[in-house]
C-alpha cells in the first residue's frame, strides 16, 4: 500500500486497485489538484477534515469518485450548512463495509473525542482499509477510543485538543500497528513535531516514519 500524507489529517492510499483520500481539509491544499481518485472519505464534519470551500471542486474533478462520510454529514448537507457532496455521497455509520476496487472499507468508532465538557460532541468514524496481499490502514479521524484488530499502519494524529501525548502513546500502543506516521500535525511547530515522533519511538513499538512534505511511502 502506497501512503502519501497530504498536510494535517490529509492522506492519499494507493493500492493496485484503489486511489482513496482521506479527509480533505482546509489546513493543507495538497490534495486540490488530485485526479482519477476512486473514492473519498470523510471521518468527520470540523473543516480541517472536510473544507467546504475547495471540496466540491475536488469532486467536480473527479466524477467518479466514491464519497463516503460520517453519516451526520448528510444531514449538514441537507439543512445547506454544508454544500453538495455529490450524487455519489453515502454516509457509512460504525461498524459498516464499502468496498471500492480492491479495498474494503469500514468504518469504526462513533464519536468525536472530548474537547471539553462543554463543548457537544459530534460523530466521528474512523476508517479501517483492507486489501487481500496488502497491509491494512487505520486512519481514526479525530478519536483515540476505538483500536481495531489486525492494523498494520496507524496514521496517528500528533496533536489536537482533544488529546494529550500520553493518550497518544496509550493509543498507539494499544492498536500495535507495525508501522506509522503522524498526521493532525498543522498546528504544531517543527520542534514540536521532532518531539512527538521520537516519543512514540521511544516509548511505543510502533515504528513511527516522518512523511511530511507529500512522501509517498510503500508500506
Amino acid at each position: 500500500m502506497r501512503i502519501t500524507h497530504l498536510g494535517h489529517a490529509a492522506v492519499l492510499a494507493e493500492t493496485d486497485g484503489a486511489r482513496i483520500l482521506i479527509d480533505p481539509g482546509n489546513l493543507s491544499d495538497a490534495w486540490h489538484t488530485l485526479t482519477d481518485l476512486d473514492a473519498v472519505l470523510v471521518t468527520h464534519q470540523h473543516p480541517d477534515h472536510l473544507d467546504p470551500q475547495s471540496l466540491p471542486a475536488l469532486l467536480v474533478a473527479n466524477p467518479s469518485a466514491i464519497v463516503l462520510v460520517e453519516p451526520s454529514i448528510l444531514d449538514l448537507v441537507s439543512s445547506g450548512e454544508l454544500p453538495s457532496l455529490g450524487d455519489n455521497a453515502t454516509g457509512l455509520a460504525p461498524d459498516k463495509h464499502a468496498t471500492i476496487g480492491d479495498v474494503l472499507v469500514t468504518a469504526v468508532g462513533g464519536q468525536h473525542a472530548v474537547i471539553h465538557r462543554d463543548i457537544p460532541r459530534i460523530g466521528n468514524v474512523g476508517y479501517v482499509l483492507r486489501s487481500d496481499g496488502e497491509p491494512t490502514l487505520f486512519h481514526p479521524g479525530d478519536a483515540l477510543d476505538t483500536v481495531p484488530d489486525g492494523v498494520d499502519i496507524l496514521a496517528v494524529p500528533a496533536y489536537g485538543p482533544w488529546a494529550a501525548m500520553k493518550e497518544t502513546i496509550d493509543f498507539v500502543r494499544a492498536v500495535g500497528a507495525l508501522e506509522g506516521f503522524p498526521i493532525h500535525d498543522e498546528q504544531l511547530s517543527d520542534p514540536g513535531r521532532t518531539l512527538v515522533l521520537h516519543r512514540l519511538n521511544e516509548m511505543t513499538a510502533t515504528r513511527v516514519v516522518n512523511l511530511r512534505g507529500g512522501a509517498t511511502h510503500e508500506f
